[in-house]
């Protein structure tokens, strides 16, 4: 015979074994991670902080040269 599971899932007996293998099985997987060094964090920081910088100049340039020319076409 099935087992009825109808009445498991109404008084939740079986929710708490999910959770705690659900945080069991995180923690498996937070120890499989490997960390970056303080190193690479900032190498890696100051690389986006520089392509960002350069972006937006490139980005102030552009809209002051399409401003110019608009002004140029208005006149």
């Amino acid at each position: 015979m099935a087992k009825d599971t109808t009445s498991e899932k109404k008084s939740g007996k079986k929710q708490p074994n999910k959770i705690v293998k659900w945080f069991k099985d995180l923690r498996v997987e937070f120890k499989k991670v490997v960390w970056p060094s303080k190193k690479t964090v900032i190498n890696n920081t100051s690389v986006v902080l520089a392509v960002v910088a350069a972006s937006a100049v490139l980005v102030g340039l552009l809209d002051e040269g399409f401003l110019a020319l608009m002004r140029l076409i208005y006149r």
